[in-house]
């Protein structure tokens, strides 16, 4: 049976097809209603908002790192300055993957070892996000080149130039200048996070710490537009860095260069004071090292050599080596002796080579095996007898010395303006027991009066002393820094006030005691004699040495039969002109053995580089030392 035919509805299919077109039309005209009135919300009511969050993603403000200060010398030799230099840099949020893009830079300019833990060690330390960090510093043309080509592959890695601290002289005045270093995480808690948001580097050691201050400036500020892949388009506003203070040192260059070339390598230290102005002509401790390797980050293995070393060529002997001063201190105890009553200048005592206390066996020798024979204060000095220095030590009694030597600076901190120094031991009987919990006895004071057992002075000690009695008794700070120069303007440090000077009950007291360290070089039985030839000054000096370790009393000192590191250290302290003081050193050389023959050279070298051109009238050839 057929089906029964149909036909199509085109009434009720039209009016289906009009209801949901409707409905659709209706649908999408409450979409169009709704993105107009957001939109509409958005750019009218919510414009001021959302225009300030486009121009922070697009515009923002970056610190600019202020130019460090210069350092100079007093005569205006360039010690320290800024290099322009080139670094490969990582933005660790544009790179893919930090450890593959530092293999890739690897690959192609090679990184020392250590250097990618260095890196990861500053990215964590970034002060901010989207920071360019830099991996390595000081690249050559050729490694630019390499990198250049490449950086299209390497997402977040950038090419950026800087100044870099650089000391042209190196290892010559690592100990004196001192050099700068990447900042630590403990020396950002305790920096402006405003002033240094853009400085990499600040002053670890030397006058670069103490005056970090000065030679850093003051931070400056640029407002920039930057592009989707955070390149600068367009500097908006710019704020420019005040750069740090130039210094101007007291530092003679002629006269520390004198100092190292006497030296010739030897373990010791050497400093220089003008007695007048309390000024650092000249600051050495030897061996040093290169002060340049710290600028960008020292090598592990590099620093480990240095550190492991034993001649410690980080120690700075200058305010950081303790010594036993020696014979040096003799005048000054013999002013001691004549200021108590303990002696006097005519006095006479007969040494036959030893001193024995009362009731002791023990005999106390002097350097001179059968002794000095008759003796009076004058040749005492000029001869060195320790004897006659045993005696009146013993007169006098411990803390007669120690109160008479303590306003020299001996045992206190001299207050250079330098950081770390050592105050150096003067010994009492207060002192003994309260560090020690022990009694003081009577042969400790013997050998402290010739300025050995517990009595410790550092080289910068030693020189100011020195400086003091050149001065007969006008007390010095020493100073290292003369001057700060800022846009052409030269501003003096004012002098800082020392204590009350020393005065003693006959100030002619001061002129022998002096007298008789003048015989010490131009007398021909002085210690120090040799040193008087072809000298066109009159000079001042008294040589020490040093005992590293005691020998037992049969024993006979014999240097060619000890280590280098057991035998004796070798001092000398000296100040020229004698009527007006000029110049004052003070010289020890490690193990050299007598003070007179091994650092009275030191001494002579350095005071004929500082008067001899003045002497002579010459003029120092500046354009040759900074071409060095």
């Amino acid at each position: 049976m057929a089906k029964p035919a149909t036909f199509k509805d085109h009434y009720r299919e039209t009016r289906i097809f009009r209801t949901r077109a409707m409905i659709a039309l209706g649908f999408v005209f409450c979409v169009m209603l709704l993105l107009i009135s957001r939109l509409f919300y958005l750019q009218i009511f919510q414009h001021d908002t959302y225009s300030t969050k486009a121009d922070s993603n697009r515009i923002s403000k970056e610190p600019i790192a202020p130019n460090r200060g210069l350092i100079f010398d007093r005569n205006g030799v360039l010690l320290a300055d800024n290099q322009p230099t080139y670094a490969v840099s990582i933005i660790k949020e544009r790179a893919k993957d930090i450890d593959n893009t530092i293999a890739e830079i690897d690959a192609l300019i090679g990184l020392k070892e250590g250097t990618q833990k260095r890196f990861k060690k500053r990215l964590g330390q970034r002060r901010r996000p989207y920071t360019a960090v830099p991996l390595r510093y000081r690249l050559n043309e050729e490694e630019i080149a390499k990198l250049t080509v490449n950086l299209h592959k390497m997402p977040g890695v950038s090419i950026e130039a800087s100044l870099v601290r650089n000391y042209p002289f190196k290892d010559a005045l690592a100990h004196t200048i001192g050099y700068v270093g990447r900042i630590n995480a403990r020396e950002l808690k305790s920096l402006s996070k405003n002033n240094y948001s853009a400085t990499e580097h600040i002053g670890k050691t030397g006058v670069e710490k103490f005056y970090e201050d000065q030679l850093h400036g003051d931070v400056g500020f640029q407002t920039v537009e930057t592009n989707a892949r955070g390149k600068i388009t367009r500097v908006l506003d710019r704020e420019p860095p005040t750069p740090g203070k130039d210094l101007h040192l007291y530092l003679d260059w002629d006269t520390q260069q004198a100092a190292l070339k006497a030296l010739n390598g030897r373990r010791g230290a050497a400093v220089a004071i003008d007695p007048n102005t309390g000024g650092i002509l000249a600051f050495v401790s030897m061996p040093a090292f290169d002060a340049n390797l710290f600028v960008t980050g020292i090598d592990y293995k590099s620093y480990n050599d240095l550190q492991s070393s034993r001649s410690r060529p980080l120690f700075n002997r200058a305010i950081q080596g303790q010594y036993p001063p020696g014979s040096t201190i003799k005048p000054i105890i013999a002013i001691a002796g004549i200021e108590s009553g303990a002696t006097t200048w005519d006095r006479t005592i007969y040494d036959p080579g030893w001193y024995k206390l009362e009731h002791d066996d023990h005999l106390y020798r002097d350097w001179k095996k059968y002794g000095h024979g008759m003796v009076n204060l004058d040749k005492a000095i000029m001869r060195s007898c320790d004897t006659y220095f045993y005696e009146l030590a013993h007169k006098m009694g411990i803390d007669t010395i120690h109160n008479f030597m303590a306003p020299f600076n001996f045992g206190v901190r001299t207050n250079i303006d330098l950081v770390n120094e050592k105050r150096g031991i003067l010994p009492s009987k207060f002192w003994k027991q309260a560090t020690k919990s022990q009694p003081w006895y009577p042969g400790e004071t013997l050998i402290s009066g010739i300025g050995q057992g517990y009595m410790l002075a550092t080289p910068l000690q030693l020189a100011v002393s020195t400086a003091i009695l050149a001065n007969r008794g006008k007390k010095i700070t020493p100073r290292m820094v003369r001057s700060f120069e800022s846009d052409g303007y030269i501003e003096d440090l004012p002098p800082p006030q020392p204590s009350p000077d020393i005065t003693i009950s006959d100030p002619e007291n001061w002129e022998k005691a002096i007298q008789a360290m003048k015989k010490v070089i131009h007398n021909p039985r002085g210690t120090a004699h040799k040193l008087s030839k072809g000298i066109q000054y009159e000079m001042a000096g008294k040589s020490g040495t040093a005992q590293v370790f005691t020998i037992k009393q049969d024993e006979k000192y014999d240097a060619s039969k000890i280590s280098e590191w057991h035998r004796d250290h070798a001092l000398f302290v000296a100040f020229a002109p004698l009527s007006d003081p000029e110049i004052a050193v003070a010289v020890i050389v490690e193990n050299g053995g007598g003070g007179g023959t091994n650092a009275g050279p030191v001494a002579r070298a350095m005071i004929d580089a500082y008067l001899l051109p003045k002497i002579n009238d010459t003029q120092i050839d500046l354009t040759a030392v900074n071409n060095l």
